[in-house]
This record gives structure tokens, C-alpha cells and sequence, in this order.
């Protein structure tokens, strides 16, 4: 509850979860619910019925948006394979991975959810979460093909989707967009927008301090 009420200082006018836009109308049917009695179960739960339907409740938004797209990928490509582009730049990377992040080389178990939270947002953590769940693949494959690039490349095409989703919201220059989604989602979904001509980015910490 309190870092609900945190981020509805945001004052946000839409948002967005994780759910398929094929639930979009039971997510509403739920939320309509909790905002009438926010005490009575729901069908969803964790940070979409503890967050979403919190900050929506304190905000008055009057529905939420389903923008998530599910598509399969591969990660364990680099088991199934006899890898021919470069072992050894994984291997470093996996043996030590806070040689390169140690910004996050911190006990998490020792953390707050609101330190957790922070931790997650931060620039590095957001690059982090792109590297291992993508780019890190386009060091596997075999002779003269690309099996990791292709797996990373739908981790892409999924994210692009989901931004595509976003896209289809209609909203105006006095819209505020609060989106809650996963840690690499968030990463990608960072990247698209800060490059886009329609979204001005705000800084996640803004609020979470």
C-alpha cells in the first residue's frame, strides 16, 4: 500500500499491466470489484490486484489496459548446440557476472521491497536484465548460423509487440501512462519509449525515493 500511494503521486491517467489483451475485459470486471470493495478477493493477485488496482483506486482511473504479448523463446539454446561463435566471452561473463555490474553486487535478502524495487529500476539493472535475457545469446551458434541471435530476436519481437500494444492506446498530451511489468519488459519498454517522438519518460525514481 505504501508504494502504491507512492506512485499514484504520479497522478497517472492510464495503465497498463501484464495481461493479454484477450483478458482485458475480466481484468476490468476485477478491478471494478476492488475499487467498490477493496477488502474482497479477486481473481488476480500479486502486483496487478496490489499495486495496479491500488494506484488505479487512488488515482479514480476508470479502467486499466491489457498490452502483454506472449511469445516463446528459446533461452537454453546455448545447451542444445555445439557453440562455434564464442564460449569464452559467456563463460567470463557467467563466472562473474558483477565483474561487469557490480552496482549490483548487493544482498538482496538484506534489502526492503522498496530498496528492491529501486534497485530494479536503476539504468544498469535495466541493462543488465536486456543482456542476459537477449543480447547474450548472439554469442551461441553453430558454424555459419545464428540459432542464439534468432532466439534473442524473438525476445525482441515480443517486447516490440507489447510496445506495439502500448501504441494502440489512445491518449493526448495530458496523459500520464504508468506501466507495471516485468524487469527485462520494463528494460525494453524503457529503450522504445525514450527513443519515441510521443512519450516523454519519467524517471522511475522520482517517485520510489
Amino acid at each position: 500500500k505504501k508504494v502504491a500511494q507512492m506512485i499514484s503521486k504520479f497522478k497517472p491517467t492510464i495503465i497498463c499491466v501484464e495481461i493479454p489483451p484477450s483478458e482485458e475485459a475480466d481484468l476490468n470486471a476485477e478491478y471494478q470489484k476492488y475499487i467498490s470493495n477493496p477488502k474482497e478477493g479477486s481473481s488476480y493477485s500479486g502486483e496487478v490486484r496490489l499495486i495496479a488496482f491500488e494506484v488505479g483506486r487512488i488515482s479514480k482511473v476508470p479502467k486499466l489496459y491489457a498490452i502483454d504479448h506472449k511469445m516463446a523463446y528459446n533461452y537454453n539454446i546455448g545447451n542444445e548446440i555445439t557453440n562455434a561463435i564464442d564460449s569464452n566471452t559467456l563463460k567470463e561473463f557467467y563466472s562473474n557476472p558483477f565483474k561487469f555490474y557490480p552496482e549490483l553486487n548487493v544482498n538482496q535478502d538484506k534489502l526492503s521491497l522498496l530498496e528492491k524495487l529501486s534497485l530494479g529500476n536503476t539504468p544498469k539493472c535495466l541493462d543488465f536484465l536486456i543482456n542476459v535475457n537477449a543480447d547474450l545469446l548472439t554469442y551461441i551458434g553453430t558454424e555459419n548460423n545464428f540459432e542464439g541471435a534468432d532466439e534473442a530476436a524473438k525476445y525482441y519481437h515480443r517486447n516490440l509487440r507489447i510496445y506495439s500494444n502500448l501504441n494502440r492506446i489512445p491518449v493526448t498530451k495530458e496523459d500520464r501512462i504508468f506501466i507495471l511489468y516485468g524487469g527485462s519488459h520494463t528494460a525494453f519498454l524503457n529503450e522504445f519509449m525514450k527513443r519515441s517522438p510521443k512519450y516523454e519518460v519519467v524517471n522511475t525514481m522520482d517517485y520510489l525515493d
